[in-house]
């Protein structure tokens, strides 16, 4: 952090300039937020302005650029408990029985809804008797919607919420002797799990900040993101976004083989991280790095296997199920699928997961739309008058797949929070969308709610979605430019090439690509 000594600080009150963030800097050579973001010289104002010229920077003992990150990302994870704590009240029915508190819709008039509150009972966790995909059930008996079910989640997530269930009995044990304090087991169960996820999007922020090298502050926009406010406890996804950190901070560290096994950990959680592979496939291509790429990949496979075979073998139709889901599961939604379905009432891409019909031509149209987005990604990558950044092509993939996928859960937008500020480090455009995707949450607890009982009808749900989208593909859109034209990149601006590159990071193109006959393309180049 900074410390402020005497005369050496410069004030910057309103009638003063901050000083002109440089071109580029020196090696090591910090990049101040306070001078080149408007937002947030105006947010120092309260405590002095902007960084002065003569400040001294990095003396402080302990309060440093990460410390101050994980401290807000603290802060952020008490609201974000806050905004669900609503969701595991009590109150003691008619026959003297605690009850979780979900009259009158609470969950949806509150907000507070989390999907691990009903996995609880609906994953039967709340039996002590019960292992992940070997113990089953029956959902709707008796009639022709019977269905045997079991766990829903890969491997790493199912294996999580079990061990968290074990731990809750083991908490309620413990109160019944007068040592803790008791409460619903259900209750017990979503404060255990949300202390492990709040840990996992704490690491998430120090990956980040780690790998941002001299823009270390830019880690405070995944510590306060607004999304990390209201879904970080929705699901269990901060497991997968530590992996997916850790793995990029590994890549930077140009340790491929240890990134490649942290991505097939988070593979197992949740397979969004293995999407990653194909932006670090397109640069090591155009860098001639493949080896390096062959071992990440070829040890995240290795990984993701290990760890699945044993269930595979010991339980192959319960660790089927997660898969067997996500192939007959219908558009979700948040999915552009049902806005077309709804706005144009063609039903071709229908699909009822309880009665067993699989949507064959919307999962016919997800696979064509991602495989050729990533198409496009990889020849924006190898026809780019300088080789991308690996920070914006893994935002570009993952948003293709949120964009193209039948299924955007609320809490997937957590995915792109430290992709997009590695992408596109401007605080005010990443904070503008951050909030704009947080605010759809409102509309769809009011959907959810439903219209007889003053909720919103589908369309106002609908529209939300659709500027999310908007705003997701002006992003990408941004970043393409960025690619096109590396002057105004932020990050090359400043005089870095690639800082989570790792082996890209300065590397020359295996084959350089021309750039076009104009001075503007000249001057990239040079």
């Amino acid at each position: 952090m900074v410390t402020r000594i005497g005369a050496n600080i410069r004030h910057v009150s309103d009638q003063t300039t901050q000083p002109e963030a440089p071109l580029s800097l020196t090696p090591g050579e910090r990049v101040i937020p306070s001078w080149n973001e408007p937002l947030v010289a105006a947010a120092t104002r309260p405590i002095g302005g902007p960084l002065g010229e003569h400040a001294a920077v990095g003396r402080h003992w302990f309060w440093s650029p990460q410390r101050v990150g994980l401290l807000l990302a603290c802060l952020a994870l008490v609201l974000s408990w806050f905004g669900k704590a609503s969701c595991i009240q009590q109150y003691t029915d008619d026959s003297g029985t605690h009850q979780l508190d979900w009259r009158a819709g609470r969950p949806f008039v509150a907000m507070c809804y989390s999907d691990i509150i009903p996995l609880y009972s609906s994953e039967r966790l709340n039996n002590s008797d019960t292992f992940p995909y070997v113990t089953s059930w029956t959902e709707n008996a008796g009639t022709a919607k019977e269905t045997t079910r079991y766990m829903e989640y890969p491997v790493a997530t199912g294996l999580f919420q079990w061990i968290n269930a074990k731990l809750t009995e083991a908490w309620l044990s413990v109160a019944e002797a007068g040592w803790l304090p008791g409460a619903l087991p259900v209750a017990v169960y979503f404060n255990i799990s949300a202390l492990w996820l709040a840990l996992a999007w704490l690491v998430t922020v120090w990956a980040t900040g780690r790998s941002l090298k001299r823009r270390p502050w830019d880690a405070a926009l995944v510590a306060i993101s607004p999304l990390v406010l209201v879904h970080v406890f929705t699901n269990f996804d901060a497991i997968a976004t530590a992996f997916t950190a850790t793995a990029l901070l590994a890549w930077a560290r140009r340790r491929p083989e240890i990134a490649g096994f942290l991505l097939g950990l988070g593979a197992a959680a949740k397979l969004y991280p293995l999407l990653l592979l194909i932006p670090l496939l397109f640069l090591c291509l155009r860098a001639g790095k493949v080896k390096q790429w062959a071992l990440a990949a070829g040890l995240a496979v290795a990984t993701f296997v290990v760890v699945n075979v044993p269930f595979a073998l010991a339980a192959p139709t319960g660790w089927w199920e997660f898969f067997r889901l996500n192939t007959a599961r219908p558009m979700d939604p948040d999915s552009l699928y049902n806005v077309i379905s709804h706005l144009s009432g063609w039903a071709g891409f229908d699909g009822k997961l309880a009665t067993g019909e699989t949507p064959v031509v919307l999962n016919a149209v997800v696979a064509v739309l991602f495989l050729a987005a990533c198409a496009g990604i990889g020849y924006v990558t190898l026809k780019a008058p300088r080789r991308p950044r690996l920070g914006q092509l893994a935002f570009l993939v993952v948003a293709a797949f949120l964009l193209t996928n039948k299924v955007w859960s609320p809490q997937y937008s957590l995915w792109l929070v430290p992709l997009a500020v590695l992408a596109i480090p401007r605080w005010r455009l990443l904070l503008g969308w951050m909030i704009l995707d947080a605010l759809v949450w409102a509309p769809r607890m009011m959907y959810y709610l439903g219209v007889d009982n003053k909720g919103l009808p589908q369309d106002w749900f609908l529209g939300a979605v659709v500027v999310r989208d908007l705003a997701v593909v002006g992003l990408c859109a941004l970043v393409i430019r960025d690619i096109h034209q590396p002057r105004k990149d932020p990050v090359r601006a400043a005089g870095d090439d690639d800082p989570i590159g790792g082996f890209l990071d300065g590397a020359p193109d295996l084959r350089a690509v021309k750039p076009a006959s104009t001075p503007q393309a000249q001057d990239v180049r040079a």
